[in-house]
């Protein structure tokens, strides 16, 4: 119990404050970093469903591109972050691979916003959670993660190849470093707040 001293010099206990908790997905294509994000930034440590890549896999799986990758997260990542005080997000990583996305809806109940990480060697991969956000209504935002190695595009080049709204974020991370990862997710909250803001004054206005 936090206390402080009043004006008249009695000691009082002050109301600890309420964080407001957040939920945000983490979506993306196979092998685009997620599993790392999340457990690059999570305060606790982070849940992993991770599992090996099998040889049923092998004619399913894409590894064109992470040719090192050896698992595969098979139901979710978990992990928390303070952003503020009074602010506490809650990530859930997404499976990448097809055969998992029956997942998808029960992990986007509640969310108030997504990352879409991208890995511009395999952005096609990005196709079908930047659809599923669109279709859902949920504000997301693009988040190219930076391998070492791979070629840099212009966020300009990103944004038209995906065919993203004009109000759609984009931005360039580091999926392994903490405050990389921290601006993504501070991108997130700004722009979910603002479009739910923006619907609000849209309905008031319709009524």
């Amino acid at each position: 119990m936090a206390f402080g001293r009043s004006s008249r010099g009695a000691m009082h206990a002050v109301s600890p404050v309420e964080p407001l908790t957040l939920k945000i997905l983490v979506a993306g294509g196979f092998g685009a970093g997620k599993t790392t994000l999340v457990g690059a930034v999570s305060e606790i440590r982070p849940l992993r469903t991770e599992e090996s890549l099998s040889e049923p896999g092998a004619g399913i799986d894409d590894t064109g591109g992470v040719e090192g990758k050896s698992t595969t997260t098979v139901a979710m990542d978990f992990g928390r972050i303070t952003l503020r005080e009074d602010l506490v997000l809650y990530l859930f990583g997404t499976p990448g691979q097809d055969r998992f996305w029956f997942l998808w809806d029960e992990l986007a109940q509640g969310a108030l916003g997504a990352v879409v990480l991208a890995d511009t060697r395999r952005l096609a991969d990005c196709f079908a959670a930047v659809d599923y956000f669109e279709r859902r209504g949920i504000p997301f935002t693009v988040a190219v993660n930076c391998f070492d190695g791979a070629e840099r595009h212009p966020v300009v080049h990103v944004r038209e190849a995906l065919d993203l709204d004009a109000g759609v974020p984009v931005l360039l991370c580091d999926a392994r470093d903490r405050e990389s990862v921290k601006d993504v997710l501070v991108g997130v909250v700004e722009h979910a707040m603002s479009t739910a803001q923006a619907r609000r004054r849209s309905l008031t206005a319709g009524t």
